[in-house]
């Protein structure tokens, strides 16, 4: 019932002739549904407790066509890489021994912590593209052309970020 209705019934009782007919002439009982979470189902198992790391040799590079092929801003996985991208985007190239389709432990996609290039390049990185195949454990970091990282790092350690967890929440009326 709304405000104006309830005002009209208090002041002028008589004024019924004013409300609508199809409204009920006791409270409805309120229904309340309760309703509690089951226990959240995991997804995937648990990591293992220690991840592996690898060491590996690491470069930067790049989306130019002569240190890239012809389309450099397509990658290996088909992902396009944003014209005006820097360091930030945090994108890498892995050699060939360390992606699955070659036998490696890496997929495209994966996150992978790297550790001992250099304050700012250390971090996490996505693996969307590939080295060339003469390039054996190495890693390529995906810069912009105006940052001025250049160099090869040796003894620069990769290891996998395991993935989250996925809570599906079951509820259930109760």
């Amino acid at each position: 019932m709304s405000i104006a209705l309830f005002l009209l019934y208090l002041f002028f009782p008589s004024a019924s002739d004013f409300a609508p007919r199809n409204l009920p002439t006791a409270p409805l009982a309120p229904r309340v549904v309760k309703v509690k979470p089951t226990p959240a189902v995991v997804a995937y198992q648990k990591p293992p407790r220690k991840l592996p790391t690898y060491r590996v040799t690491a470069t930067v590079y790049m989306a130019e066509a002569r240190q890239t092929d012809s389309d450099p801003l397509v990658t290996a996985d088909n992902s396009r890489i944003p014209r005006r991208a820097t360091s930030k985007i945090r994108w890498m190239a892995l050699s060939r021994d360390l992606l699955d389709k070659w036998g490696g432990p890496f997929r495209f996609g994966d996150s992978v912590q790297v550790r001992g290039v250099s304050p700012e390049l250390d971090g996490v990185y996505v693996v969307h593209d590939t080295m060339n195949r003469r390039f054996k454990h190495g890693i390529d970091l995906l810069v912009a052309k105006h940052e001025d990282f250049y160099g090869r790092w040796t003894d620069v350690r990769i290891s996998p970020v395991p993935k989250r967890p996925v809570v599906i929440p079951q509820w259930q009326a109760g």
